[in-house]
């Protein structure tokens, strides 16, 4: 397979990581010069990609994709793919054989705390869920058309080596905000590579929700990673009395727990089902750093 990742980031450059023994190359993009050292020392062929001009390199590079997996934030004009002006993708990418879109377990909106799967009916509040839903279906629409395989991978919160609840105790940005039977899911960003890289062995293409097993209070995460550290965990701060962004305070305005059966009964193992066996793994070979 030949891999290009539009937007290899944290998740993205996880993702290639996973992909890379299966790939004859990978490629990545990112929007600034600073990152192409990075991108590159982590085995990606790295490209500047301003998410509107689809430089000749890029052009190149999309010639030869067989797997892509997108992963920029798709805008108030859509999706970068799908933007007016954009050449047709299948002129774009005319050996594609299958598609990983990154989206968010955001597109469900709030459910009181209740269970939701892939079959559950999205109501997406903020702006930025409700343009993944559009580039979502943008996605799909096109493999329908093209027979190409899209997976959407719907990504619960991000975390793993460099981002963590160590990293935020150790430099003193750590809080417990409380409220009261609030839960979110989360996911290791291995996992997320891992199961990129099983759809895309497996050609298989569909909405998969790639969460943890375990949605936990916020604060529980905090206070065992400072359980593991021998520190004592800050202390709780009410939500309703809490300083927060307008961004960080919206989080708390949608509660859910996300079933990732779908993901596992295709075959797929998460290596970290939980926040516990992911803290102790990070904790114990101290790439919690990063």
């Amino acid at each position: 397979m030949d891999v290009l990742i539009l937007g290899a980031g944290y998740s993205g450059t996880a993702i290639a990581k996973a992909l890379a023994p299966a790939a004859q190359s990978v490629t990545g993009t990112t929007r600034s010069p600073d990152n192409l050292p990075a991108l590159e020392a982590a085995g990606i062929e790295p490209l500047l990609f301003d998410g509107m001009t689809i430089s000749a390199e890029l052009a190149g590079a999309m010639g030869k994709t067989t797997h892509l997996i997108q992963s920029i934030a798709p805008g108030a004009d859509g999706d970068p793919m799908f933007r007016a002006g954009t050449p047709p993708l299948n002129e774009l990418l005319p050996r594609l054989r299958w598609v990983g879109y990154l989206s968010t377990v955001g597109v469900y909106g709030d459910h009181g705390g209740g269970w939701v799967t892939e079959e559950t009916p999205i109501k997406p509040v903020s702006v930025r869920s409700k343009q993944r839903v559009e580039a979502e279906k943008a996605w799909l629409d096109h493999g329908a058309r093209h027979g190409i395989p899209v997976a959407v991978l719907r990504l619960a919160g991000i975390y793993g080596p460099g981002r963590n609840a160590f990293r935020n105790l150790a430099e003193g940005t750590a809080r417990r905000v409380v409220k009261a039977n609030q839960v979110f899911n989360r996911i290791r960003v291995e996992d997320i590579g891992s199961a990129a890289a099983f759809l895309a062995s497996q050609g298989m293409g569909g909405i998969f929700n790639v969460t943890d097993d375990e949605p936990a209070p916020p604060q529980d995460v905090v206070a065992e990673a400072a359980r593991l550290m021998g520190v004592a965990p800050p202390p709780e701060v009410p939500f309703e009395t809490a300083e927060m962004s307008l961004m960080a305070r919206s989080f708390y305005g949608e509660n859910k727990r996300v079933s990732n059966a779908r993901l596992r009964e295709a075959g797929f193992d998460f290596a970290f089902p939980n926040y516990r066996v992911s803290l102790a793994q990070l904790w114990a070979n101290g790439t919690w750093r990063g």
